[in-house]
């Protein structure tokens, strides 16, 4: 079941079209991942699904209505521009942006307090905001984002200018939202986040949608019928005696022993392969490889140029 649907979204600036007829359909409890190039319309589809800007045409549904202003209270929105108040002190900052998300003052202090230990910010209570690295800015935003616990989570590029270890914190904080059965959008360039963390994405280019869908079904259709296989024996009885009908892309010794990569023919199977494989060489391990959604993204903008 879909939380948010937005269908056949189109907007232009000044003769310029962001988005040319795009649709989404985020279920309800999934990671979504928005990908796409710089200048694709990632953000300006952020924004019309936050009530910021409206479509030119189209429709947003929320729980299977037309979103309103009163719905934009159950979602956190994380913007790619940054913007604290400077001068003003950071928990001071903070609790008054619970406040304008719902919660009672004393609600917010309490959810602050566990939020600033957890990210290692308590110390900076007192500081002005100004004081703060950009990456503790950056952690005081996701803060302030996620205080009010929304039913939708919507995060544009949320690992920009943060280092690995503080990545992989947000990373573990989004993911124990979706524990709690929120569901999370995000766009992003970072591929590596959308393998580990993204149920369904869909890719824009040009300001249109050209790739969605669900992501192990979208590598089981990109994927190229490739093996890597790990043995011990002979390479040349591979080299040799292999069917031709096999392709050996590549044989090479490294720290973990003896591969070959190999290709089999459209309409084959692996059991082939293994069968031939066998009388020749010990096989340690046997494994299709699926191209990477970087791979993926590489190649469906290609084609789409």
């Amino acid at each position: 079941m879909s939380l948010l649907n937005a269908t056949g979204i189109v907007k232009d600036f000044q003769g310029h079209r962001a988005l040319d007829h795009v649709t989404i359909e985020v279920p309800r409890g999934s990671i979504y991942g928005l990908l796409g190039p710089n200048g694709a319309g990632k953000t300006t589809l952020l924004r019309i699904i936050n009530q910021i800007t409206a479509p030119d045409e189209g429709a947003i549904l929320f729980h299977d209505h037309p979103i309103t202003p009163e719905d934009v209270s159950r979602i956190g929105y994380l913007p790619e521009e940054r913007g604290l108040y400077k001068k003003m002190k950071v928990g001071e900052q903070a609790l008054y942006l619970a406040q304008l998300k719902g919660l009672s003052r004393g609600e917010a202090m309490t959810r602050l307090k566990e939020w600033f230990h957890k990210f290692e910010l308590y110390g900076w209570w007192n500081k002005k905001v100004e004081e703060l690295s950009k990456g503790m800015q950056q952690k005081v935003q996701f803060i302030t984002t996620v205080i009010h616990e929304p039913e939708l989570l919507i995060f544009d590029e949320p690992f920009s200018g943060f280092d690995p270890i503080n990545v992989n914190l947000l990373k573990e904080e989004i993911l124990a939202f979706k524990e709690k059965g929120s569901t999370i959008i995000f766009s992003t360039h970072n591929m590596a986040s959308v393998e580990e963390l993204c149920d369904h994405i869909t890719l824009i280019n040009k300001a249109e949608s050209i790739l969605h869908g669900e992501i192990n079904s979208i590598k089981e259709r990109y994927k190229s019928n490739q093996y890597q296989i790990l043995f011990e024996g002979n390479p040349k009885k591979i080299e040799e005696q292999l069917s031709s009908r096999f392709k050996i892309l590549e044989i090479s010794e490294n720290g973990n022993g003896k591969q070959v990569i190999l290709q089999i023919p459209e309409g084959d199977n692996s059991n082939r392969l293994i069968g031939e494989l066998l009388p020749l060489v010990t096989i340690k391990s046997f494994q299709e490889i699926l191209p990477s959604m970087n791979d993926i993204f590489i190649k469906v903008v290609n084609d789409a140029s």
